[in-house]
């Protein structure tokens, strides 16, 4: 496995490429899949470069124009610099690691150019062929999270918003449905790791694994609650973490943001701790009954506008999470917000 990162400029996406143990290779293009927030997709090449055997896309980025063009851009870069002889019109394969906007929204726009098929895991397919319908199947849950959650006011006013977002721009083809466990085209194996997302997969090339959004070298990433979504949830996310360290011979991991993870075992270890600490303090901060949201207040009194959700999303996961493995109690009454509090040593409710 060798990596070699290019030259890279204001007009031009990052490029990185790295060698598998069997000599695929693997290009990472970085583009700005929301203003301020850079998505990495994959393009994976296998066989002689000046006529390769098969190649693949993993995730397809945003759906803005300044996303779109990076991606052109910097496949086109892996022409011009590499030499490989890929072309859309020979394209092999478009992969969907999971349904989130950063990582799937730009597939309408690869789907224009490839008659490549396109997989995703079986959790995910409805969205991916019907948005408009999922998102309107999914916001009665969004109204049952917030009371719930006790999520009340502007938050609550932005859970709803957000609702309201599609996945993709439009509907896209699926071809290929992936459940974990198979081999994808002889090449990939897949890997199921719900949590961040529940129809999250890794795929696995030889040495590298290709982790997308399970492992990421600065940051844990975003968790709901399991009651918000099939498969998501804390308990999800660390019985994947498990899954993925299981892995023998595996020498390199490569997230959907930032750069690759060499000690990708280490990062896993720094995961579990840093979720330790940040269920500690869920319980610290829960002496007396409160609501998600009042804890997330307690732990975060100067939440900023832009952090609110995702730390909303993050305390009502930990909170489930804590309930369900007997340490806090959570008080549920029909028609009001769930209330949550420290189970005190030798005692249950």
């Amino acid at each position: 496995m060798t990596a070699a990162p290019s030259e890279s400029s204001p007009s031009s996406p990052q490029l990185t490429r790295h060698v598998t143990s069997g000599g695929a290779r693997i290009y990472t293009v970085g583009v700005n899949a929301f203003p301020h927030l850079s998505a990495n997709v994959f393009l994976i090449v296998v066989g002689d470069a000046a006529a390769p055997s098969y190649t693949a896309l993993l995730d397809t980025g945003g759906h803005d124009a300044g996303s779109t063009g990076g991606l052109a851009l910097g496949l086109e870069a892996v022409r011009e610099q590499y030499g490989e002889a890929w072309s859309w019109e020979t394209l092999s394969r478009v992969v969907i690691s999971h349904v989130h906007p950063d990582h799937l929204a730009g597939l309408p726009f690869v789907q224009t150019l490839t008659a490549a098929p396109t997989a995703a895991h079986a959790l995910d397919v409805a969205t991916i062929r019907n948005p408009e319908a999922a998102r309107d199947a999914a916001i009665p849950g969004t109204e049952a999270l917030l009371a719930w959650a006790g999520i009340e006011s502007d938050y609550a006013t932005r859970f709803r918003n957000r609702a309201r977002n599609l996945m993709l721009p439009r509907a896209a083809r699926i071809d290929t449905v992936l459940h974990g466990g198979e081999s994808l085209d002889g090449h990939f194996e897949v890997i199921h790791t719900p949590g961040h997302a529940g129809g999250h997969i890794c795929l696995r090339l030889h040495d590298i694994l290709l982790c997308a959004d399970h492992l990421l070298p600065h940051n844990s990433p975003p968790l709901m609650p399991e009651r918000a979504h099939v498969g998501g949830g804390l308990a999800h996310y660390l019985a994947s973490l498990d899954c993925v360290e299981a892995l023998e011979g595996v020498t390199l991991a490569l997230g959907g943001h930032g750069g690759p993870m060499p000690d990708w075992r280490g990062r896993i270890w720094q995961l579990r701790e840093r979720y330790q600490d940040k269920l500690q303090a869920v319980l610290d901060a829960a002496d007396q009954p409160a609501t998600v949201q009042a804890l997330t207040l307690t732990l975060y009194p100067n939440i900023s506008r832009v952090q609110a959700l995702l730390l909303l999303d993050q305390t009502g996961a930990l909170a489930e999470y804590l309930a369900a493995t007997g340490r806090l109690h959570e008080q549920a009454v029909a028609g009001r917000a769930s209330l949550f509090q420290r189970v005190q040593q030798g005692k249950k409710g």
